[in-house]
């Protein structure tokens, strides 16, 4: 190993690289109501302006772990940064729903080659015990830019545009590109000869977009029969309304492809070729286990994260950095976490430090989900923001050393993609089922709870449905954006200041309602996350203990 580069200095612009990537997926929480009324968003657009990132992440993630083994990890760092901040340009020049959720695919492409490769360098440039300290940044990283990326974009949609918020990925990007180039050491890996295994690629691109389509969508072309009101169409060809809806189908297409996908890479590698997932590393208990574990985890840690931020502006009426700073209390927790884990280090093990993470996740959520009220703002929550950071803290820089401990050094590329993908794959899930549950909570709550306004009571049965059908669809239909504007819009139309107040308390009610919800289902993600790190260190395999003795030696040498 180059003794010219500081590594250290290195490891802060590969932590750059990775923040860059992380912020912009949950930037956009803050500054979707500024989008939303900008850009004139559908609750579903807002769902796949997100969920575009982080479906296409989450596809590549495997392929490009391939590719970087091959060309050089930190010359495919450099091109999906690149990608991704020509991209981001174009998502902060955006005019449409269209032309940003296209931005958006291209950023999760760039984005796709980042995160692997981070972590492969990572892996690559540190032996034995700076191994550890390492991956406890680089984790600590993530954990920490999923709450600064909120506060970063309410600062710059308050102060600036909603629009900066993606275009100062340019100037950071470079500069982050530059120092790449000054203090990361190239790393490939040797590899088997013979093509990628660009099937396998699309095979799992189908198999990811099926999937998260059809639990984004569910709620609006219905989960088993087809919608009258809503009709999927793709240029000229319109799904028939008259029988089922294309979301079981999409989802029995996922099921499909997952099938195919195994038996496509069990083939490849019983006759030698190279494959995209290296099956056989799930027969590595602490692979496989903590795989799982991380995928759940992930369903619940960050998908809450997309809701606050409305619940915060639209019901509470925050400004967007006032939201942002709001979620700040969770960044804290998750930086205060990387200097407690470090004096611990010595005390416990990777595997306690997760469970004691996912166990304060639990509590951070559950107290959200109970003091979330209307008209208490934000400080019941706060305290749980925090616990909730300093378990992500916890939880995610050291799931990544447990999962990794026993890999073998010649297949660290695939791994790392692998449980990334596994992670981004939960992150992506989450996003589409607790979005989903938070719409369709806050509808159903809201309709009920429109009809208990005293108003709307005096009303005959066809008035009430017409009434609570003007007000609930455009405030679920705006992902919640059209809510503070409910008491001006029933004023106008001639109701007195006390009615309006009460539907205006209602529609709040039900938003709230979703939130709690999302909470809840959030919390019970985390709790079958906890049950499987049960799984995980129940032995030291033999093989760790080897790697152990290799880095060890490294060091010395």
């Amino acid at each position: 190993m180059p003794k010219t580069r500081n590594r250290w200095i290195g490891l802060v612009f590969i932590s750059m690289a990775i923040s860059l990537v992380i912020i912009d997926g949950t930037i956009v929480n803050t500054i979707f109501p500024a989008i939303i009324n900008d850009l004139m968003l559908t609750s579903s657009q807002v769902q796949w302006v997100q969920e575009s990132y982080v479906l296409v992440f989450a596809s590549l993630l495997l392929i490009w772990g391939s590719v970087a083994d091959r060309i050089g990890r930190r010359k495919l760092l450099v091109i999906g940064l690149t990608i991704f901040t020509i991209a981001s340009v174009w998502a902060g020049l955006s005019t449409d729903a269209t032309s940003m959720i296209l931005a958006r695919v291209v950023q999760g492409i760039g984005g796709a080659m980042v995160l692997p490769t981070t972590l492969s360098l990572v892996n690559a440039n540190f032996q034995g015990k700076e191994r550890g300290i390492a991956f406890a940044i680089w984790g600590s990283t993530i954990g920490g830019m999923v709450a600064i990326g909120p506060v970063l974009g309410g600062w710059l949609a308050t102060d600036f545009s909603w629009r900066w918020a993606f275009n100062v990925n340019a100037p950071l990007g470079l500069i982050v590109i530059i120092g790449l180039f000054i203090w990361v050491n190239e790393s490939k890996q040797q590899h088997r000869s013979g093509k990628l295994d660009l099937v396998g690629a699309a095979i799992s691109f189908v198999m990811f977009i099926t999937l998260v389509f059809g639990l984004i969508e569910g709620r609006v072309y219905g989960w088993w029969n087809a919608s009258d009101t809503n009709v999927f169409s793709i240029g000229d060809f319109a799904w028939p309304t008259d029988g089922i809806s294309i979301i079981p189908v999409s989802l029995a297409i996922a099921v499909a492809f997952i099938a195919i996908f195994v038996l496509w890479e069990r083939a490849r590698e019983r006759v030698g070729k190279n494959v995209l997932l290296d099956l056989g590393l799930f027969h590595i208990a602490s692979f496989r286990n903590g795989s799982i574990a991380a995928g759940i985890i992930s369903m619940g840690e960050f998908g809450l994260l997309f809701a606050i931020p409305l619940w915060l502006q639209n019901v509470e009426g925050l400004n967007a950095i006032s939201s942002g700073l709001v979620i700040l209390w969770l960044a804290g927790g998750a930086f205060l976490a990387s200097g407690i884990a470090g004096g611990l280090g010595s005390k416990v093990t990777g595997v306690q430090l997760v469970r004691a993470g996912v166990v304060l996740e639990l509590i951070g959520v559950l107290g959200i989900a109970i003091f979330a009220n209307t008209g208490q703002g934000w400080g019941p929550i706060a305290p749980f923001l925090l616990l909730y950071g300093i378990g992500v803290g916890f939880a995610t820089a050291q799931l990544t050393g447990v999962i990794m401990v026993a890999v073998p050094l010649e297949k660290i590329g695939q791994a790392s993609g692998s449980q990334s993908t596994v992670r981004q794959i939960g992150s992506a899930l989450g996003i589409a089922v607790l979005g989903t549950i938070l719409f369709t909570s806050t509808q159903a709550s809201a309709e009920a709870r429109i009809r208990e306004v005293e108003f709307v009571q005096t009303l005959t049965a066809a008035q009430q449905d017409e009434f609570v059908t003007t007000i609930s669809t455009p405030v679920v239909d705006s992902a919640g954006a059209a809510l503070p504007g409910i008491t001006g819009f029933l004023v106008a139309s001639g109701a007195s200041q006390q009615i309006a107040d009460d539907v205006q308390a209602a529609a709040n009610n039900g938003f709230t309602d979703g939130v709690k919800a999302t909470g809840y289902a959030a919390a019970g993600f985390l709790f079958l996350g906890l049950l499987t790190t049960f799984n995980l260190g129940v032995r030291k395999p033999k093989r760790a203990k080897a790697t152990d003795q290799a880095d060890a030696e490294a060091t010395k040498a």
